[in-house]
């Protein structure tokens, strides 16, 4: 029987992919730095037993990495030469058909796989309420830094993302196409603080920083380079780049994306934020 490969398979959309896969009865290889078969990025030597028997695969790039390219195409290479005849890509975005980082594995995709798509989803919601930078500061001291002013977001849930992500990997024909995923409502960082003081039931501020004092913030915990890169995507924020709303999770999954209000009570209810 043929398999759906999901790498990242702890992480934030790669978990709640295969939970959902295993849900509606789909055989799903969970592909994990520790699982059976063991899978790294950066061990090519795990990629054939992570790729025996699977015949599609969720890419979750590997975090924190500058230039995935260089780790993604040889593997997905040896995807298509293993059987593998569908790739779904997460994607950003904030990162177009050939941009930076993942934007070159976009634009390879279609050339390697007969069957693709890939998920381009704003920010997660999920940043202000697990184990993320902002999460943490909110945590820690009540308050969320960011060099996006005012600009605004559609945030979005990770589970919408695993939705559309599931109907992308087992849907009769594949999307062949990039899809930009949104919440239902674009929100500035002052509002995500106001929705969690009311939820939490304590104060939460928005710090509102220079792109260079965010640079210079991230800096001390990653590559200058990876940092730079981030804090250019809040200045886009900042200009307007991530101000809008799609139907894509509604069309594809039947009902419309969740609101940050029912997320932030949903996640705290199970312990976290």
């Amino acid at each position: 029987m043929t398999s759906i490969l999901v790498t990242g398979a702890t992480g934030t959309t790669g978990s709640r992919t295969a939970a959902q896969l295993r849900a509606a009865g789909h055989p799903v290889r969970a592909a994990t730095r520790n699982g059976d078969p063991r899978f790294d990025w950066y061990d090519p030597a795990t990629h054939d037993a992570a790729l025996a028997g699977a015949d599609r695969v969720y890419l979750v790039p590997p975090p924190g990495e500058t230039d995935p390219a260089r780790i993604m195409l040889p593997f997905l290479d040896r995807a298509r030469a293993a059987g593998v005849r569908r790739a779904v890509l997460l994607s950003s975005s904030a990162i177009p058909l050939g941009g930076p980082a993942v934007g070159e594995v976009h634009a390879a995709l279609p050339g390697l796989f007969a069957e693709w798509a890939v998920l381009r989803p704003s920010w997660f919601m999920q940043n202000f309420l697990r184990d993320h930078a902002h999460a943490r500061s909110i945590r820690a001291t009540g308050t969320v830094a960011s060099a996006t002013g005012t600009g605004r977001v559609a945030f979005i849930d990770a589970d919408d993302i695993a939705a559309v992500a599931a109907h992308a990997l087992t849907a009769a024909e594949a999307p062949n196409t990039d899809l930009i995923l949104t919440g239902p409502q674009a929100l500035a960082f002052d509002d995500i603080a106001a929705t969690l003081t009311e939820v939490t039931g304590r104060p939460v501020t928005h710090q509102h920083l220079t792109h260079g004092q965010l640079s210079d913030r991230l800096a001390a915990g990653m590559p200058a380079e990876f940092a730079a890169l981030l804090a250019s995507l809040d200045l886009a924020i900042a200009e307007g780049a991530e101000d809008r709303t799609t139907p894509t999770v509604h069309h594809l999954t039947g009902r419309p994306p969740t609101d940050f209000r029912t997320v932030a009570v949903r996640e705290l209810a199970h312990g976290d934020g």
